[in-house]
């Protein structure tokens, strides 16, 4: 199978590199996106490390880098400032420069804390995604978002930093736990709802959804499809000011409820009730019919997803005054209307509370 390249043109322009059996090569593919380093930083987590640390590590020593190391315990939990001032303590420590650069071998979490990393040390130096989960792969590593939680919401603290390049390794995939890839397309559902009516038919139509992880082949055309999805929307908006928030169908409501449960539910759960929240409020406050409700609703279910939380109206509105989409008073509710058709709909904290009320 030949790698697929998708070029982004944001203000940096770099290359999301899809393909199989691509750790092995990832010292080649670093070298060509940041020629000017000497000096890698990998940062990985507790999971995902055992599995393919080394194989990067010895893969980028081979190109000539010299390569320092951190390791964090897996989980939201360690998405915060203490665990970047350990990369940036590790980075000074061992004289990095500015031409150096950051490498990111893991999940949305492991992305997301790199990036910031690399944003901030030296006033920014280049990073370079290996997202290794379909989450990160599908959406998370690809945009420069990073950022880390306070206790008040997620992502509260950030910048856009956007990578030199994106390396997907789809063989990664087949060693993710069930529930770990069941996750990740909570964030696949959201592309095809809100812009990929291609996408939504090829969910639909497979057979055996159960077995999807296994599928090679389909799951290459699946990322390459919400990677091109994604690619086109920041090209547009890169800095999430107009059509990018559209990519935060489901997140609003997702992220109190993931908050709120002190990170017990994973995020793309958490996108998969938010989602499935706003269709059953849009059904009630009669913005959608009910063919394209139960389309949506069905879809998330059988995938395995929840389509719906106990959280209450009331619980909403609080949680979702603190989140960083928020703009004065105006919170931007993404809803879905017609599949494949996302609309921004600004509400007040009132209005969003009569609206989840209705459902």
């Amino acid at each position: 199978m030949t790698d697929i390249r998708i070029h982004v043109r944001a203000s940096r322009e770099y290359d999301v590199v899809i393909g199989k059996g691509l750790i092995a090569k990832v010292g080649q593919l670093v070298r060509e996106a940041v020629p000017k380093a000497t000096k890698i930083l990998i940062v990985s987590e507790t999971n995902v490390a055992p599995l393919y640390l080394d194989t990067v590590k010895g893969s980028l020593e081979g190109e000539g880098f010299e390569v320092e190391e951190v390791v964090f315990e897996a989980g939201e939990k360690s998405k915060n400032i203490d665990t970047i001032a350990r990369m940036w303590g590790v980075m000074a420590k061992a004289g990095f420069t500015r031409t150096d650069a950051v490498v990111a071998l893991g999940g949305g979490v492991t992305g997301d804390m790199a990036g910031f990393a690399a944003a901030t040390f030296l006033r920014g130096i280049d990073v370079v995604q290996i997202p290794t989960s379909l989450l990160a792969q599908v959406d998370a590593s690809v945009g420069g978002k990073t950022g880390i939680d306070l206790p008040e919401g997620k992502n509260q603290v950030g910048s856009f930093h956007q990578p030199s390049m994106v390396i997907e390794d789809t063989d990664c995939l087949k060693t993710l736990s069930p529930d770990k890839f069941t996750e990740g397309l909570g964030e696949v559902l959201k592309y095809a709802f809100i812009m990929d009516k291609e996408l939504l038919k090829v969910l639909e139509i497979y057979e055996d959804k159960g077995n999807l992880q296994n599928d090679t082949q389909t799951l290459t055309d699946i990322v390459k499809a919400c990677v091109a999805d994604k690619v086109e929307v920041i090209t547009e908006d890169e800095f999430d000011t107009g059509r990018r928030q559209i990519l935060n169908f489901g997140h609003t409501i997702g992220h109190v409820i993931e908050r709120d449960s002190n990170f017990t539910k994973d995020h793309g759960v958490c996108v998969a009730m938010g989602m499935g929240i706003i269709a059953d409020a849009c059904l009630a406050a009669g913005m959608t019919d009910k063919a394209t409700h139960d389309r949506m609703i069905s879809l998330i279910e059988a995938y395995g997803l929840p389509s719906g939380d106990g959280i209450t109206p009331d619980e909403a509105v609080a949680g979702v005054m603190n989140d960083k989409k928020k703009r004065g008073n105006t919170i931007s509710l993404i809803v879905v209307r017609n599949i494949g058709e996302a609309e921004i709909c600004p509400m007040d904290p009132e209005g969003l509370r009569i609206f989840l009320s209705r459902r």
